[in-house]
């Protein structure tokens, strides 16, 4: 019975000592299981915090999108735009060229025709110089048989020798006089455009060389008929607030004016220099 007794108490002790090492055991698991469990947990929130930042940032990249998208929009308004604006200038370049040759045309046929006015004048002052000096010895010759004359009406008083004829030659000389001066009363006249007086003006009209014209020794200016521009008129032309030389107005047109300039300001005056109106 006690040896009964020491077998069950030897059972019940491996019994106890098998459980405490299954409880250890299974303690042991758990506490690994915790410390997974609280690694993964940990984990989990590192996750989750990210995945936040990473919709934060995809947020701000969606309004970055938006953003780009308006100003790529607001780029091509823009381009759009300044492509309208380059085809007005174009076209408003093209016609200043077309009017530009038009005033080298009108300068070229202006230059033609003083030339063959001055040609044709001093002709005529050439004629006329001719004509003083035949005159001249006529009159003297005059003046000499004038002096014959009263020398021989005082030798021989009671003759009367009459009133003095010049001889034929003199008479010839009149009627190329007439001619020569018919001549210059053919020729053509430059053409004088009628100067149409400007109303009164508190600042003088100001504006700027559009196109420089080297060949022809002229400029183009910003203003025309529709600013009270005259044939005539005179600019002075500033560049840094200092004078560099005077225009005049040789040709008028709507918008802009042809002006006129000494030959050595022909490298010195440029486009966009400020031009003045003078006083008259």
């Amino acid at each position: 019975m006690n040896r009964k007794g020491a077998i069950l108490k030897f059972v019940l002790i491996g019994l106890i000592i098998i459980s405490l090492v299954v409880v250890g055991g299974l303690t042991y698991l758990f506490q690994n299981e915790r410390v997974k469990c609280g690694r993964l947990q940990a984990q989990v929130d590192e996750l989750t915090a990210r995945e936040k930042v990473t919709e934060g940032k995809l947020e701000d990249s969606k309004k970055k999108v938006s953003e780009l998208t308006l100003k790529l929009q607001e780029t091509k308004d823009r381009i759009a735009s300044i492509t309208e604006d380059l085809d007005k200038e174009k076209s408003a370049r093209q016609e200043a060229t077309k009017e530009l040759e038009q005033i080298k045309a009108d300068m070229e046929q202006q230059r033609i025709s003083r030339q063959d006015v001055e040609d044709k004048l001093t002709q005529a002052q050439d004629d006329g110089r001719k004509l003083k000096e035949r005159l001249k010895v006529i009159v003297q010759q005059k003046e000499e048989l004038e002096a014959k004359i009263k020398t021989l009406e005082s030798s021989a008083p009671g003759v009367e020798l009459g009133k003095v004829v010049v001889n034929s030659e003199a008479e010839d000389s009149s009627k190329v006089k007439n001619n020569a001066a018919k001549k210059k009363a053919d020729a053509p006249e430059p053409v004088k455009e009628e100067k149409q007086e400007p109303a009164a003006q508190v600042k003088p009209l100001e504006g700027k060389v559009t196109v420089v014209n080297k060949e022809y020794n002229f400029a183009v200016i910003s203003l025309g008929q529709k600013d009270g521009i005259n044939i005539g008129d005179q600019f002075s032309v500033y560049r840094d607030g200092k004078v560099i030389g005077d225009l005049k107005v040789e040709k008028i047109h709507d918008s802009m004016s042809a002006a006129g300039f000494a030959a050595e300001l022909k490298d010195i005056i440029k486009e966009n220099d400020l031009v003045v109106q003078k006083e008259k």
